[in-house]
């Protein structure tokens, strides 16, 4: 899945009033963003905002962001479809990104992935 180049740029114009959007290659997709917080995914030609426990019911029912892995495994995350109204305002786009970014906020810290132990220092 390609990302839609188009709707990166919106968000990415329509959030300046709030930080920096950057973005990371994820899932064919891309992870967005803000000054460092991860907060969206755009993905499945949709954007998809960062929810938890504390905003779950701004959310409501929305549809919650899946994927099916290559082995037949589906993951959820806990991203849900951003609403139509994000797609042509502004002032919307910022409301909903302002409760994914706080969500963003709030998520504890990644572990670091396995790969190498740090090395022992000669003795």
């Amino acid at each position: 899945m390609a990302v839609d180049e188009g709707l990166a740029e919106w968000v990415k114009e329509a959030l300046e009033p709030l930080g920096t959007v950057t973005r990371k290659r994820l899932f064919g997709g891309a992870a967005l963003y803000c000054d460092g917080v991860a907060f969206a995914i755009l993905a499945f030609d949709a954007l998809w905002l960062k929810a938890d426990a504390e905003s779950a019911a701004e959310w409501g029912d929305a549809e919650r962001f899946t994927v099916t892995r290559d082995d037949g495994r589906t993951q959820s995350l806990n991203y849900r479809r951003a609403p139509d109204a994000t797609y042509d305002d502004a002032d919307e786009l910022r409301r909903w990104a302002l409760l994914a970014i706080e969500a963003g906020r709030r998520a504890p810290p990644r572990k670091p992935r396995g790969g190498r132990k740090p090395s022992r220092p000669a003795r």
